[in-house]
């Protein structure tokens, strides 16, 4: 009877040493949903791979577009940034930039992998936080926005708040903004912005990512610059890193 015990002893000894090299070796697949492209890596290395999304693009067509250019890859799990809410790992509205059936899409089902699905200004977020309390805002066609506070992901919107006389962030520092006032207006919008969002949060660390990051002269004081490509390192770290918690 003992040697029973001490038998089932150690293979529950051993699932549990293991556990954690399974974790640290599982390949994921980072998927970077934007509107005009969906991009793809792999957490193993290798190349980055892209197909054109765009306003008629289906969560169908997307997952077919992933399939069809990842054949050759080997992947345990899918970690994905959506562009929109998401809720219960599903989004949570249809997108604005893309086309329709999005909304409570089954990506698990879909890929037949495990998927972890967060928002796209999340995933860049995780890809960019190093310690404490950080802030990020990703400034593109609209203004992205999340925060991790003490390994504790949050999404956010921002982009709503009201601004001015009758306007919102996003008018003033999203793409909008840019075309209707200037490049100028806009960099003193984006530093009086970030100012306020700084007063009101008390971030320890604010980084500035998204496709007009580049057009800034300089940071807002206490900023530093997110690299667009983290947002891959963010989709292995939503499998990779155990302190993060949602």
């Amino acid at each position: 009877m003992s040697q029973v015990k001490e038998s089932r002893k150690a293979k529950v000894e051993s699932k549990e040493s293991a556990a954690p090299v399974a974790a640290k070796d599982r390949v994921v697949l980072a998927i970077d949903l934007g509107g005009s492209h969906v991009k793809m890596r792999l957490s193993s290395g290798g190349d980055r791979r892209a197909a054109v999304s765009g306003p008629t693009m289906s969560a169908k067509e997307m997952v077919k577009a992933v399939k069809d250019l990842t054949q050759d890859w080997q992947y345990d799990v899918v970690g994905m940034g959506y562009p929109g809410p998401v809720r219960d790992n599903k989004p949570a509205v249809e997108p604005h930039n893309l086309g329709p059936g999005w909304q409570d899409f089954d990506f698990s089902a879909a890929f037949g992998k495990p998927v972890k699905l967060v928002n796209d200004a999340v995933m860049q977020a995780i890809g960019n936080y190093k310690t404490g309390n950080m802030l990020f805002l990703g400034l593109g066609t609209g203004l992205g926005s999340a925060m991790i506070v003490n390994h504790v992901c949050l999404p956010m919107e921002l982009a709503h708040l009201p601004y001015k006389k009758r306007g919102t962030f996003e008018d003033f520092i999203g793409e909008r903004g840019l075309e209707k006032y200037g490049k100028k207006k806009w960099r003193e919008s984006v530093e009086e912005i970030v100012e306020r969002l700084r007063s009101a949060l008390l971030p320890h660390d604010i980084v500035i990512g998204g496709g007009n990051a580049e057009k800034l002269k300089e940071l807002p004081p206490g900023c530093r610059i997110g690299e667009n490509e983290n947002a891959f390192l963010g989709g292995f770290r939503l499998w990779k890193d155990t302190t993060l918690s949602f």
